[in-house]
């Protein structure tokens, strides 16, 4: 009698389960080759692109049905859909899809690409910021705070409309990595001094930083550099973003020199930002089983290592470092190209840290890197417009020279 009881129960919580996601997928619509003909324009869509065989793909269903569900129960205006692009293979091209699953949000005439983790909360985050406006105002300094509470990195135009344009256009651009506000001078924190306006300002780790075109560059070039933490944990997803900025670093074993690394590329991120920020981002990552892949070699932990996330090219750093002066030492030869790489491949991109029990990094970003890969993203965008369209230094100290304990 028990066992029958037992046997109830979990048939009962099967069914359960099986009911939750066939509700769930009724807000899943299966797309087919016609869609690019029958979707009206003002229509926006969040698709995904599968193949019955990816296991990723089947792993990804039962987040994506529940992203169906509750956009469907948010009132969201954003559709989504699923095509299977073993079948229907031109609307694949058409969104140019080549691994799976792929995940693309279609507003107005333009195609986003999703290239974050595959999570619920991740993917619906990026289908609010695209799906809505490119630049968000915020009318209130109730709001400015909130808003601020909620973001690590808050980027926001301060002024009037003349230059608005120039930053609607950098925001269009990135809106797929981060959110853009604008406010006026009166809804800004009392902490907060700007000497001339319209400004373009940053906001994160407790303090702000003001875009200066003759000493930062292009402004999406800029936002692309700060749209980070001075200091992250990575994972394998971070990395791949950091394809547009950077490169990595590494060093040997005992939890006291791990203690070291990371104490010494804090510090880097934060004291040497002035020097460093338009060419190292820094940060850690747990294990190494990830950059040994990358390097196709072995690596001791705790490391410190420049990776260059454009050709997998890395540096070591050939003497101990132990000390600030030791690390500023190893980042200005990385920088100036007095180290040569264990692999082939001229350094474009860097990310520079350790790896312990913890793999810390820290990103050395090419100026002419980030340009190139700005003007790819710019044509790729444009060639998946849809048809019809008509397509309308202060001089700064070297780092060496400042103190290091």
């Amino acid at each position: 009698m028990t066992a029958n009881k037992k046997l109830f129960l979990v048939s009962t919580v099967s069914f359960t389960v099986l009911l939750n996601i066939a509700t769930a997928s009724a807000y899943v619509e299966e797309l087919d080759d016609r869609f690019k003909n029958t979707r009206r324009a003002d229509e926006i869509w969040l698709i995904e692109f599968y193949a019955p065989w990816c296991t990723f793909c089947q792993q990804l269903d039962p987040v994506w049905y529940e992203i169906g569900a509750e956009l469907k129960s948010m009132g969201s205006p954003i559709s989504v859909g699923k095509v299977d692009a073993d079948v229907h293979r031109s609307l694949a091209k058409e969104f140019r899809v080549t691994d799976y699953p792929a995940i693309k949000l279609w507003k107005d005439d333009l195609k986003y690409n999703y290239r974050g983790p595959r999570t619920k909360e991740a993917i619906m985050d990026f289908a609010d910021r695209v799906s809505g406006p490119v630049v968000r105002a915020l009318p209130s300094q109730q709001l400015f705070q909130n808003v601020m509470s909620r973001h690590d990195v808050l980027f926001v135009y301060v002024g009037g409309t003349s230059d608005l344009k120039k930053y609607f256009s950098a925001a269009k651009e990135l809106i797929v990595h981060t959110y853009f506000f604008s406010a006026t001078r009166h809804i800004l924190p009392k902490a907060v001094t700007l000497e001339e306006y319209p400004a373009v300002v940053v906001f994160k780790e407790g303090t702000y930083f003001l875009y200066n075109e003759q000493q930062d560059g292009e402004l999406v070039s800029w936002i692309n550099r700060e749209r980070f933490l001075s200091y992250l944990t990575f994972d394998s997803y971070t990395l791949y973003a950091m394809g547009d900025t950077g490169m990595t670093i590494s060093h040997t074993h005992t939890p006291n020199l791990e203690a070291v690394y990371k104490t010494l590329m804090q510090r880097a991120a934060t004291e040497y930002k002035d020097f460093y920020s338009r060419e190292f981002q820094f940060g850690h990552m747990d294990g190494n089983l990830y950059i040994n892949g990358i390097i196709m070699d072995e690596l001791a932990m705790p490391a410190i290592i420049a990776l260059n996330m454009s050709n997998d090219g890395y540096f070591l750093p050939p003497n101990k470092v132990e000390t600030m002066e030791q690390l500023v030492k190893f980042l200005d030869a990385v920088s100036k190209g007095r180290i040569r790489a264990p692999l082939l491949g001229a350094l474009l991109f860097f990310v520079f840290g350790f790896v312990g029990s913890t793999f810390c990094f820290v990103l050395y970003k090419s100026c002419e890197m980030v340009r190139s890969r700005m003007r790819e993203e710019r044509e790729e965008a444009e060639a998946l417009q849809s048809p019809g369209r008509d397509k309308n230094t202060e001089t700064r100290k070297n780092p060496s020279e400042k103190k290091a304990d």
